[in-house]
Order: structure tokens, then sequence, then C-alpha cells
């Protein structure tokens, strides 16, 4: 099969991308200057084709770059395209390639951010380019957006550029990154890939007991640790009810009607198994989750400390953080004092939009079988800082996929890697997505 140009740049770039480890740790003394030198690869990239960027680097390290192509249709708003050029940490000694070789075997690409996710970032490069070789006007603005700090919060790129930098932004209604897009099983040889269009939101709390610290020869009936271990017992264990979102529900319809099943809330948890590694991730996105993680208390096994703390997790549907936060209270109880931490409040965008029929439409031109279906994101991306603009985020960066290849389980796992041919597919897809929408 002939490669095209935008198919061979796509991987190229993806693989030089690897190839810079630009790992956030979310400290400063050990994150160096990976993100900027991927940031400027890109900008060498872009201005190579003839595209203007602005390069912004808020502290020594952390550099983003954007560049505008401009439309066809001036009443059109802006869309957003963004990718996050930072990575998670890796343990080499779990990896069986080199992390950051972007070694490719067997038509599988390997190295930390195959899917997470200088696959994007490469791709829409390759984009950028070929629209500016070819001369192809997009209908609407296209405003690249090539992003540091997201595997952190996002506080030194996309929130960064939002608070001090929106200039970059004008104009823009809609933007679309990652978590989506790739294809799961379906029915029968049919494929559905996954349209995020809403997102959890992102929060946690500390649970703190406090007592008498003692010898622990003489058990205290106010000993810290059993009230806490008892509020973490108890909040662990709660089951938070089905709540059917609009992204929820119509990712049953849709599934359903292909299936034949009617899901039901009271078996939600087991039809979803049914569906292989996919319903875990939906099963998330069905109910508000709460997760310890955390645990802290003495130091010396003979002494009981005159505090406990645990941290917890908390992901909140749409317009239910308050509701979580209850809870939260009710079960932790008199007896634990909790404090919130700072949070990414979830976000929602409207279903049925011309830019959901562009994506359908690009998607069926390379697979006509393939079928766009909405979620519920469970986690977090950088759409929630484009939300305080009043942009609406979108998930879907398109990769075809075998049917047993869980892109999900990718996600900062050891041996992180992605089809070759799922790269071309995606090259070809978002240009078509991003021609038209």
């Amino acid at each position: 099969m002939t490669v095209s140009l935008l198919e061979h740049e796509a991987l190229e770039f993806v693989r030089a991308l690897i190839r810079i480890e630009s790992i956030n740790t979310g400290s400063p003394d050990t994150i160096g200057d990976g993100e900027t030198r991927a940031a400027r690869l890109v900008q060498e990239r872009l201005e190579d084709a003839g595209i203007a960027t602005t390069f912004v680097e808020p502290v020594p390290g952390r550099g983003s770059v954007i560049a505008r192509l401009s439309g066809t249709d001036p009443e059109a708003g802006a869309l957003i395209v963004h990718a996050h050029l930072d990575v998670v940490p890796v343990d080499e000694r779990e990896w069986t390639r080199p992390p950051f070789g972007a070694v490719v075997e067997d038509g599988i690409l390997y190295g930390r951010g195959a899917v997470d996710m200088k696959d994007f970032a490469g791709v829409i490069l390759a984009v950028a380019r070929e629209f500016a070789r070819s001369g192809t006007r997009p209908r609407r603005d296209l405003i690249f957006a090539f992003l540091a700090d997201e595997e952190a919060g996002g506080r030194w790129g996309a929130s960064w550029i939002v608070d001090n930098r929106p200039d970059l932004l004008t104009g823009a209604t809609e933007a679309i990154s990652e978590v989506g897009g790739f294809s799961v099983p379906f029915a029968g040889s049919r494929r559905a890939y996954l349209l995020a269009t809403a997102e959890k939101g992102v929060g946690g709390a500390v649970l703190t007991a406090h007592g008498e610290a003692g010898h622990a020869s003489r058990p205290r009936h106010d000993d810290p640790v059993v009230r806490l271990a008892s509020a973490v017992a108890r909040i662990g264990a709660h089951r938070f009810p089905v709540v059917r979102t609009p992204a929820l529900e119509r990712f049953l319809e849709v599934f359903g009607a292909e299936r034949g099943v009617t899901f039901t809330d009271d078996d939600l948890d087991a039809q979803l198994d049914d569906i292989g590694f996919l319903g875990r991730v939906i099963a998330a996105s069905a109910r508000q989750t709460v997760a310890p993680t955390v645990l802290r208390a003495g130091d010396k096994s003979n002494i009981i400390p005159a505090t406990a703390q645990a941290s917890l997790d908390l992901r909140a549907l749409p317009d239910r953080e308050h509701e979580l936060r209850e809870q939260i209270l009710r079960l932790a109880g008199d007896e634990v004092e909790v404090t919130w931490s700072e949070s990414l409040a979830p976000i929602a965008s409207p279903l049925d939009t011309r830019f959901q029929s562009v994506i359908a439409r690009s998607v069926a031109a390379e697979d006509p079988s393939g079928v766009v279906v909405p979620y519920l994101l469970p986690a977090s991306t950088d759409n929630k800082h484009f939300a305080r603009l009043g942009v609406f985020g979108y998930g879907f960066v398109p990769l075809r996929v075998p049917d047993e290849f869980d892109v999900y389980g990718q996600f900062h796992a050891a041996d992180e890697c992605v089809p070759v041919e799922s790269l071309h597919f995606s090259a070809r897809t978002t240009a078509r997505i991003l021609r038209d929408a």
C-alpha cells in the first residue's frame, strides 16, 4: 500500500516527539526542559511550512506553541485542535522496548506518548503542514495548540494560556482533543468510535481524625487511626447510584439497539461487563466515584499518633459536585474533619451538533461500518480549561485498531504502543474532520 506524504509525516513526527523525554513529574525540580524542546520541534516544522506560530514559556522548560489557520467562513467559530506534549514518568524496568526509542516492530510503534498523546500531536502537525502545502482552506479557523503540563493539571499549559493569553484563542467555540476516537468492537464486524462529549470533574478531599498521642500499650477509645479507618471504610464501600447523564443515555441507547439489549440501572454493571474492556470505562462514567488513595498516620508502631489522615480522589458528574460533597460528609461522620482540595469542574457539551455530524461523516468515509457513539469520559483533559472561555470540548483522536487492542489500557502503561496503520488512519480521518468542521 502506498503511503502518502501526510501519513509518512504523521508517523515521523510522532516518532520524533516520542524521542524527546518530555516527562512531567509534577515537581519543578525534576521536570527539565523536555516540553520546551518538543514545542520548539513543533514550531520549527510549522514555520518550515510557512505557518506563523506563537511560542509561550511561562516558566523555563514549560513551552507551548499556538498556530492559527484561517478558514473560509468568517461567521463560523474557531476550532481549537489541541494535544499535550508532556508524558507521565516511566519505570524502564517494566518496558521490553526503550520507552523513548520510538521503535517500530511488526507494524507497531512503541514509546511513551504513543497514545497519550504524542500520536495526535504528530498527526495534527502533519495535517497543518498538509493544508499549508496543498493550499487547503478549512471551513473555519483552526487554532492548533501544542501544550505543556496537561499531565499535572495544565497550570503551565492550557490553564495559563486561558488566563494570560486568551487573545490566542479569539473566536473559539469548540475544541477537539483526547480521550476518544479509537475503535471498539460494536456488533458483528462493525466498530464503534467513541466521542467524549462530557467529562467528570476532578477533585480531592483530606479526612483528618484528631486524638491524643500516647503509648500503644494503653489503647484509647479516641484513637484517630481507628476513627479514620472507619470513615475510610464507609466511604470506600459506598456505591453511588447510576445517573443517566445525556452522554450515558445516548451510549446505552446506541449500544443497546445494536446489540439487542435493554440496559437497566439495577443490572448495568453486569450488562457492561459483557461488552469487554470498554464496559469498565462506561461503568465508571455512570456514577459518582470516590477512591481513598493515600493514608498517613504514625511512624512508630508503639505510639498512638495524635492525627491520622486519608486522601480521597473525587470524580463528580456534571452539575453534581455539591451532591457528591454532601454524601462524603455524611459518610465521614462527625468524628472526622473534611478538607476540600482544589478541583476542576465537570464539563458537558451539546449532542447532535454540526461538528459531530462532520466527525461521523469523516469516519464513515474511511470506515463505512464505523459508528460514532457519544460517551462521558470519567477522567479529565485540557478541554476543562478551555471551557472557562465558553468553548465546548470534545474528545476524538481517530484510531482504527484491531478489536482486541485496548487503547484505554495503553494510557500510562509500560510498553505503550499503537499500530502504525492506526496512525495513518488517524491522519486521513483527522484531515477530513478539520477541513470540513
